[in-house]
């Protein structure tokens, strides 16, 4: 078993100025380290243009581009750079997993991923400038792997499949402007309509309303759909799935069987536990379960458990938005895996 911790950062200002905060935070960590060493092992299959990225950006929360030109600031690098990194516009991604379950009053969700994308950073910013407060855990800095906003809209997502990609924006900075800018699943489905996809993902959204909406995205098409569970295959573009489903609808079928929707406690254990078939240890396939989030939209409370069998650690986000600081520095867990993770582990390939 490894130990794996993720940093807490709570952050009230301008967009700029969080962009500052976290430019100087990361500027000599090991994610940088890593990514850099990465990047020259690995050259880009992708062009990031400045101009039509920074107009798409602008387009869907223009916050996040004063976000990016404070990282810019903060790190000193070229802004091609900054934009490979962190925009999360016209990149590639790497094959993934996750499972989501939703209750009328709940959203539990595991994260399925490779270690060392993994950066250990768990986000709770209010903007001054522009904007919806957020709480999650952050992916490439600027985006969210799930999260929710002070409005109580839950959003998290599944991805599908990485075939035919078009030009668009990635999932985690697709949940990032979500969160920011939409406060209903109403809003958050024409959102979604509406913003150019990457790659094909569901994302799963819920809101104090208690209905949650499934939203299958691609290049192409975007349909929309209710429902409580979801893993890695879409229901209504079949044309967009992979070729193999086996393991997709296995993890389905068991949320489904086990009727977990009625009490976020069990939802949560039951999702988190290894031994009840959802959670996932295929690390060295890019689908390995890191982390188990809840999110209750009505209370406005966020949970976490890093690896299995946890715990876990509970945000009062109402509280927060209302000027309370967490007395929480970090968050801590244990992985059954060996690899190493981009915050943690020096030299990775």
């Amino acid at each position: 078993m490894k130990q794996l911790y993720s940093d807490v950062v709570q952050f009230r200002g301008t967009h700029y100025e969080y962009g500052i905060m976290l430019g100087n935070q990361i500027k000599d960590s090991l994610v940088m380290k890593n990514r850099e060493r990465i990047w020259k092992i690995r050259q880009p299959r992708f062009t990031v243009d400045q101009q039509e990225t920074k107009k798409m950006i602008k387009m869907y929360a223009p916050g996040i581009w004063e976000e990016i030109e404070g990282l810019q600031d903060a790190l000193k690098a070229p802004m091609q750079i900054i934009l490979r990194d962190f925009s999360g516009y016209r990149i590639p991604i790497e094959r993934s997993g996750c499972s989501i379950v939703t209750g009328t009053d709940f959203m539990v969700r595991n994260y399925d991923f490779h270690p060392k994308t993994y950066e250990g950073r768990y986000h709770i910013y209010q903007p001054t400038d522009t904007g919806y407060a957020t709480i999650g855990p952050a992916q490439r800095v600027t985006g969210r792997m799930d999260g929710m906003n002070e409005q109580g809209l839950v959003m998290g997502y599944n991805a599908i499949n990485r075939k035919k990609p078009g030009n668009g924006f990635v999932c985690w900075m697709i949940g990032r402007m979500l969160l920011e800018t939409c406060a209903s699943v109403e809003e958050a489905v024409q959102f979604l309509k509406e913003i150019p996809h990457r790659h094909s993902f569901s994302y799963v959204v819920l809101d104090p309303n208690e209905e949650t909406y499934i939203i299958e995205t691609s290049p192409r098409k975007v349909a929309v759909r209710k429902g409580n569970a979801c893993t890695n295959h879409f229901e209504t573009l079949h044309e967009e799935n992979r070729r193999y489903l086996v393991d997709s609808q296995n993890r389905l079928k068991t949320i489904i069987e086990n009727r977990t929707t009625k009490y976020v406690e069990d939802a949560f254990r039951f999702m988190n536990d290894p031994h009840q078939n959802v959670f996932a240890k295929e690390y060295k396939s890019w689908a390995g379960t890191i982390h188990t989030s809840a999110y209750l939209p009505k209370e406005k409370q966020a949970w976490i458990a890093l690896g299995e069998s946890g715990e876990p650690v509970k945000f009062d986000f109402k509280g927060w938005v209302e000027g309370e600081d967490a007395n929480i520095d970090s968050i801590k867990g244990e992985v059954d895996t060996e690899i190493g993770f981009a915050h943690m582990d020096d030299g990775l390939r």
